[in-house]
């Protein structure tokens, strides 16, 4: 029998390379969609040609296109090529700071790069479970709303009905998004209208913080690669506003691919989840850097700037409620600890190489 054919955009991000080693585990044929736009956007130590030369050393299901998402008649051919039985669309334009410099970028990466995406997905394999990596902040700044209670080393949410956390009903309009939020806020709804409308079985997955060893965190992204980076090398965090007390929930790639899977064995037609740690694996800045501190043996560099990202939450954490009950076989797998253990050890092997 043939094998089954993944098509997956931004292969060579954190989540892209997870989901090429995750279902390639399981007998797939992946193609991986990667421009390493990731340079353009953040420089050089954005780049991710480390992560595609891995895939391709060590992955022989994998098979790489160098084709931009912006490019429509070329992710059409590719797809009629290629004719996915899924796809998993994980590129992006992932910076609040980025999109506010360069606001055609950050709309024509997210926006317009999924609706190409999902056309092509709809000419070429409509019956392909389609994925999209969608994004907490399309809530904007409105969880900023839910009454707060200062801790030693966090914010903790003050009212009861989110002592879970946050569900997929929470309000993602009259809120400020900054305008990746609002780029990411186009390409969720374009996802759930492809399905409700076309009948395509997609969902958005509104993940919060995303993490693990294959990431290229920089300072504008990838909130603990960088912050375990910093630590590696003695250099400078800067923290933004908030007293170092804003709160992340963190989930592992390989979590995040382990779900996907499940969702494409059996999908659902223009659904939504929200895709983050919860609760057990939440953290906020200060108690991060006492972790990795406590793994490295190197005490945290950092300096405050009293004036916090427009946008940014103060405290999130994801609602697993919902994820758990459509696919129960699903949970958290890595812990908070684990994770760091493995970002750090990632990041000695990637300095050792260089």
């Amino acid at each position: 029998m043939a094998s089954r054919r993944l098509l997956v955009t931004g292969s060579g991000g954190l989540i892209g390379s997870e989901v090429v080693e995750g279902f390639a585990a399981e007998g797939w044929e992946v193609h991986g969609l990667e421009n390493n736009q990731r340079a353009d956007f953040f420089g050089p130590q954005g780049d991710t040609r480390w992560n595609v030369e891995r895939l391709r050393r060590e992955q022989p299901r994998y098979q790489h296109h160098s084709i931009d998402i912006r490019n429509r008649p070329g992710v059409l051919d590719l797809f009629r090529q290629v004719v996915p039985h899924a796809v998993v669309h994980t590129a992006a334009q992932p910076s609040h700071d980025l999109a506010a410099s360069r606001p055609f970028d950050d709309f024509d990466v997210n926006a317009v790069g999924t609706l190409n995406l999902l056309e092509a997905s709809r000419q070429a394999c409509p019956e392909a479970p389609f994925v999209h990596m969608s994004t907490n902040k399309v809530y904007g700044d409105a969880p900023n709303r839910i009454p707060l209670r200062e801790l030693a080393s966090r914010w903790d949410y003050d009212d009861p009905a989110y002592a879970g956390g946050i569900d997929e009903n929470f309000s993602i309009d009259q809120s400020k998004h900054s305008l990746f939020g609002a780029s990411k806020v186009a390409a969720d709804v374009m996802v759930q209208e492809y399905g409700r409308y076309f009948g395509l079985p997609t969902c958005c997955l509104r993940g919060g913080c995303l993490t693990g060893p294959n990431h290229t965190g920089v300072e504008l992204h990838g909130f603990l690669s960088y912050l375990i980076r910093c630590n590696l090398e003695g250099r400078t965090y800067r923290i933004f506003g908030y007293k170092g007390k804003q709160v992340r929930d963190n989930i592992h790639s390989r979590d995040v691919v382990q779900f996907m899977l499940r969702f494409v064995a059996s999908p659902r037609v223009a659904e939504v989840y929200n895709l983050g740690g919860g609760r057990a694996n939440s953290i906020s800045i200060l108690e991060a850097f006492d972790l990795i501190a406590a793994i490295s043996g190197k005490p945290m560099q950092s300096e405050y700037v009293d004036q916090p990202r427009q946008g940014d939450h103060m405290c999130y954490l994801s609602d697993l409620t919902k994820m758990k009950a459509h696919y129960p076989g699903w949970s958290i797998t890595k812990d908070v600890s684990t994770t760091f253990q493995e970002i750090y050890q990632s990041w000695r092997k990637r300095s050792v190489a260089e």
